[in-house]
């Protein structure tokens, strides 16, 4: 049974408009997930546009300070969480699609304010949890 309130409306990102080779479609895949900006959609107020440029460089400013060894897990955490509520307002604007079925499907879907939550909130688990465990590997990690 179809949930009602689960929008089912099928998309089709940008970057799988014409036919990418399988090089060419890892590539974009993994920059729409890297990049939650989309080209010739802007922020609608300026201030978010340069929070956004803000957030970005701070987010990147603080892993680099992290695998220096001048910062400790809970600042890193902290930033990572900021950057993670700035990104799902982005996406609903820019990007509102999710995939739709397992992950190496090319089926997507149009995304709900939840639908958007659970997919940035994990996939920046991930990398996150991908980057500690890099930084504890190299022995640069503080407690």
């Amino acid at each position: 049974m179809v949930d009602p309130r689960m929008p089912t409306e099928p998309v089709v990102p940008a970057y799988l408009q014409g036919e990418p080779g399988v090089c060419g479609w890892l590539c974009a895949e993994a920059w729409d997930h890297a990049w939650p900006w989309r080209r010739g959609v802007a922020a609608p107020h300026l201030a978010l546009r340069a929070a956004g440029i803000s957030l970005a460089l701070g987010a990147t400013i603080v892993w680099v300070l992290a695998a220096l060894g001048h910062l400790r897990a809970g600042a890193v955490i902290g930033w990572w969480f900021g950057w993670s509520v700035y990104e799902v307002l982005i996406r609903l604007g820019a990007k509102r699609y999710v995939k739709d079925g397992p992950w190496w499907g090319r089926r997507y879907r149009v995304a709900n304010v939840m639908d958007m939550v659970c997919y940035v909130g994990f996939k920046n688990l991930l990398i996150g949890a991908a980057l500690f465990l890099a930084l504890k590997a190299a022995g640069r990690f503080v407690a």
